[in-house]
């Protein structure tokens, strides 16, 4: 009488191995998830910092008068988030405009801009 054996299914090592390559799988698509929640909220802060920046300088605009020389520090926080702008007001070649930046810093970690936005502006005299 002959013994036959049947070899159906899969042996111990070939799902320890197929185990194994699922695992780093699974650890791959949890650490690119992490990874983008991670950027997502980066890229609301920054956002949230260039729409103070636009602002500002919408702002300085609709006044009808030029801005002061110099530098003036102020909040302007937006949507929760505590930032801190500054506005550096300097002369250009032309004396008939004005050079405006505009810094937006987190709040919480001093001395790191966030944006930086530059337009130039006409002085008005009247």
């Amino acid at each position: 009488m002959r013994l036959t054996h049947s070899t159906k299914g899969f042996t111990l090592i070939e799902v320890l191995v197929a185990l194994g390559i699922v695992a780093v799988t699974l650890m791959a698509a949890v650490r690119a998830s992490t990874q983008l929640a991670l950027h997502t909220q980066q890229l609301e802060v920054y956002n949230f910092a260039l729409f103070s920046a636009e602002n500002r300088l919408t702002e300085l605009r609709l006044q009808g008068t030029a801005p002061s020389l110099g530098v003036q520090v102020y909040a302007c926080p937006q949507a929760g988030h505590l930032f801190e702008c500054e506005q550096r007001v300097t002369k250009t070649p032309n004396s008939f405009f004005l050079r405006v930046e505009v810094s937006v810093f987190d709040d919480n970690k001093r001395g790191q801009e966030l944006v930086m936005l530059a337009t130039v502006m006409p002085v008005r005299s009247n």
